[in-house]
C-alpha cells in the first residue's frame, strides 16, 4: 500500500511537472510569438517606409510640393485647378517661377488667387507650360517657344545665362536647369511670366 502511495506520489509529482513545463513552453512561446508579432511589424514598417519611398510622387507636381521655395506655385496650381494636369503623362516643361518672383507681384498674386479670378490664374501659369522635354541645352538665342496657353515665350542667351522672355518684354532667368521629373523637366525661375 506504501508503494503505491509512493508510486502515486511520483506520478503526480511526473504530471504536476508536466503540467507547469506546458504552462512555461506556452509562456515562452506566447512571448516568442508577441516577439515575431512586433518584429514582423517593424519589418512591415520598414517595408511600408521604404515603399513610400520609392513610390514617391516625382511627377512635376510632387517636385514642386517637395520643394520650400516653390509652395507659392503649388498654392497657384491648386487654386487653378491644374495639378491633376501636371501630375498626368505629360511630358511637360514648366518654366517653375521660385516664391521669390512671385513676392515681386506684391497682391496681385492674393487677387489671382480669388476664385473668381481662376481663369486669368490659369492663362498665367499654362503660359509657363510647354508641351514636350525641352532641356536647357534644346534651347538657342532667340528661339520661339509655344506654351500651352498658345502664347510664345522667347530664349534669350547671355553670358552664358539662360532668360525666359515673356509677351511683355519681361525676363526670368534660369536659376536651375533640367531638374527631371516622371513626367517632364522643370527650369526653377526667378520671374512669373506674364502672357499677353
Amino acid at each position: 500500500m506504501e508503494d503505491n502511495k509512493k508510486t502515486g506520489i511520483i506520478i503526480g509529482g511526473f504530471v504536476a511537472l508536466l503540467l507547469i513545463g506546458g504552462i512555461i513552453f506556452a509562456v515562452v512561446n506566447n512571448s516568442d510569438s508577441d516577439s515575431n508579432t512586433a518584429s514582423n511589424d517593424t519589418q512591415s514598417q520598414v517595408a511600408e517606409d521604404t515603399t513610400d519611398q520609392t513610390e514617391e510622387d516625382n511627377t512635376i507636381v510632387g517636385l514642386a510640393v517637395a520643394t520650400d521655395d516653390l509652395s507659392t506655385l503649388v498654392t497657384a496650381v491648386t487654386a487653378a485647378d491644374l495639378a491633376d494636369t501636371l501630375s498626368g503623362e505629360g511630358p511637360y516643361t514648366v518654366f517653375a517661377p521660385t516664391n521669390a518672383a512671385f513676392a515681386k507681384l506684391g497682391d496681385t498674386v492674393d487677387t489671382l488667387l480669388k476664385p473668381e479670378n481662376k481663369d486669368q490664374l490659369a492663362g498665367i501659369l499654362t503660359y509657363h507650360v510647354v508641351a514636350g522635354n525641352v532641356m536647357a541645352s534644346d534651347l538657342s538665342d532667340g528661339q520661339k517657344i509655344k506654351t500651352v496657353n498658345g502664347e510664345e515665350l522667347t530664349v534669350k542667351i547671355a553670358n552664358g545665362n539662360v532668360y525666359i522672355v515673356d509677351a511683355k518684354g519681361g525676363e526670368a532667368l534660369v536659376t536651375t536647369a533640367d531638374v527631371k521629373a516622371d513626367n517632364g523637366v522643370v527650369h526653377i525661375v526667378d520671374a512669373v511670366l506674364l502672357p499677353q
